[in-house]
């Protein structure tokens, strides 16, 4: 019995805490000797009611766990605006590379890092991105279920053509969502901007869910054959695991 409850109370206590906790940390606010506290935590993350993020070794709570309960923390996302990752990718790429959160009905970027190249995106922090136009927006809209997508775009109608490449129906943008799903990115050829590529790449949480995007873009003639995007794509998505690492993603 004390087992059980021991158990239930690393899980209530994790669920109050969206960016993890340290085993320390744990053992103290319990009052649970620390011995116990991994042994408890162990058998939780066999069972997958727990995760330990592989790079701040931080406990969040698992995928048996949002299975249960159904337990959403997109809404609590623990995302530094000024995670090193993003400033990273940009570097790395000299592009502009940001980060961007499905709240509500509204995709915004939270984080920038501009291009070092005098050519800029017109994006900036606290820019609402458009649902059916944006690699960083269809991302976050993949992720969720295709009632709600859908529901989503509806509500956004009318979609606006921003160039002859941009999809302007709402059955155009949900047949591109299982695609994304299943490459796990999606890119935006001229779509928003004429002559500008992007890629984007989901960021997971601890429960799998998936709580941001993060997108390279750049002007279309510095992303004209395959190994240049191959490579922006490997950049973003290196940012993404890095971050969803610390979040305790460990897929």
């Amino acid at each position: 019995m004390q087992v059980v409850v021991r158990s239930l109370s690393v899980l209530r206590l994790l669920a109050g805490a969206p960016r993890g906790l340290a085993l320390a940390e744990i053992s103290h606010q319990l009052g649970m000797p620390l011995a116990s506290s991994h042994r408890v935590l162990g058998v939780l993350e066999s069972e997958r009611f727990t995760s330990r993020s592989p790079t701040n070794r931080r406990y969040f709570l698992g995928p048996a766990a949002r299975e249960l309960g159904r337990i959403d923390l997109a809404r609590e996302s623990p995302l530094v605006a000024a995670h090193e990752a993003v400033a990273r990718a940009g570097r790395s790429s000299g592009e502009s590379v940001f980060l961007c959160e499905l709240t509500g009905n509204r995709v915004v970027c939270v984080a920038m890092a501009e291009s070092a190249h005098p050519l800029r995106l017109y994006v900036h922090v606290g820019q609402q991105l458009p649902l059916h136009a944006a690699a960083a927006a269809r991302v976050l809209l993949a992720a969720r279920p295709r009632s709600e997508a859908r529901a989503l775009l509806i509500a956004a109608a009318p979609l606006t053509a921003f160039t002859e490449e941009t999809p302007t129906t709402v059955e155009e943008v949900l047949a591109r969502l299982d695609g994304i799903t299943e490459r796990g990115y999606d890119t935006c050829d001229s779509e928003l901007d004429r002559n500008v590529w992007a890629v984007s790449v989901p960021v997971h949480s601890s429960t799998g869910e998936v709580v941001a995007s993060v997108t390279l873009g750049a002007p279309g003639h510095r992303m004209s054959d395959d190994a240049q995007r191959t490579a922006a794509r490997e950049i973003v998505a290196d940012a993404a695991a890095e971050m969803g690492a610390d979040l305790g993603w460990s897929g």
